[in-house]
């Protein structure tokens, strides 16, 4: 499929978009970045830019515009020769030009003569990823979810007390007493140590109590005074006998991979920075270490 550019062009107005968004000065001017802008110069005749925006200050309107290379090679000076000769005849354009790798030493000198500003705009690489001194920054942060699920009970035996029954109550303590509910339903009240709890919350503090182990357990609890209540039912209990499952914990592992929100980055030729765009808005600045080719040092 045909390069045509376009989608370099689009890619290059959404990170320029992003960079006057989220500065405070033009951010409160309401800048729009057009791409594919046609303008027409001294001599009647229509010239078309890559990328244009303008904002008005003090009375003066400042327009600027980019033109967009998508190309696999350093810029020469015969491209940059071109964007000089279309914007020659539009007075006050603010020029750059951006590209995805770099620019050869003609194109450098040639665009600092005509005051051209030198852009490398393109996606994220394992540089981005670095500081200054070279040390890795955090890129994905990977979580580890142990999810445990409360103690089954598997049985549970009241030891009640036989004499208090008989003394208030009308039940008949010679024959089983049945009551059934809700396990939030049925509580246990332990008087002596003010602690009130339902078979509920019995079975999720039996999860916390055997230190991460898992299997089958038993659990015998004696009281000095306590009762075991359920709808209209009370009775005095003794104790209780109780056998229970703990199951091994649910291990989810979320991961926030950072580089999935980096949209791009733009490198300023001639400040040695660049800014890296995230999609929430967020914008990053760093200076940047290049290799000179030595032909750039002449």
């Amino acid at each position: 499929m045909k390069n045509t550019g376009k989608e370099y062009e689009l890619f290059v107005a959404k990170l320029q978009q992003a960079i006057l968004d989220s500065d405070e000065f033009t951010f409160k001017k309401n800048i729009k970045v057009e791409v594919n802008k046609l303008i027409e110069d001294n001599c009647g005749i229509e010239r078309q830019f890559d990328i244009y925006w303008e904002y008005e200050l003090g009375g003066l309107v400042y327009k600027s515009v980019i033109e967009c290379k998508d190309y696999n090679s350093d810029i020469s000076v015969d491209k940059i020769d071109a964007f000089v000769g279309k914007a020659r005849d539009i007075p006050d354009l603010k020029l750059v030009f951006a590209t995805k790798k770099g620019y050869q030493s003609g194109a450098k000198k040639k665009a600092e003569q005509n005051k051209i500003n030198l852009l490398i705009v393109r996606k994220q690489n394992d540089s981005d990823w670095m500081d200054e001194n070279g040390t890795p920054l955090i890129k994905i942060i990977g979580i580890d979810f142990h999810i445990k699920a409360p103690a089954i009970i598997r049985t549970f035996n009241p030891v009640v007390d036989k004499e208090w029954l008989e003394k208030n109550t009308n039940l008949d303590v010679t024959k089983p007493i049945k009551a059934s509910g809700m396990s939030t339903e049925i509580i246990i009240e332990d008087v002596i140590n003010n602690n009130k709890y339902s078979i509920n919350d019995l079975a999720n503090s039996l999860t916390s109590s055997e230190n991460e182990e898992y299997g089958d357990f038993t659990k015998v609890e004696k009281f000095e005074e306590a009762y075991i209540t359920y709808s209209d039912l009370r009775m005095k209990l003794k104790g209780y006998k109780v056998e229970y499952s703990i199951a091994p914990p649910v291990i989810e592992r979320i991961e926030l991979d950072y580089s999935k929100e980096l949209i791009g980055v733009i490198e300023y030729i001639e400040k040695g920075k660049k800014k890296t765009i995230f999609s929430d808005g967020i914008i990053k600045e760093r200076v940047v270490k290049r290799i000179h080719n030595i032909n750039d040092l002449r």
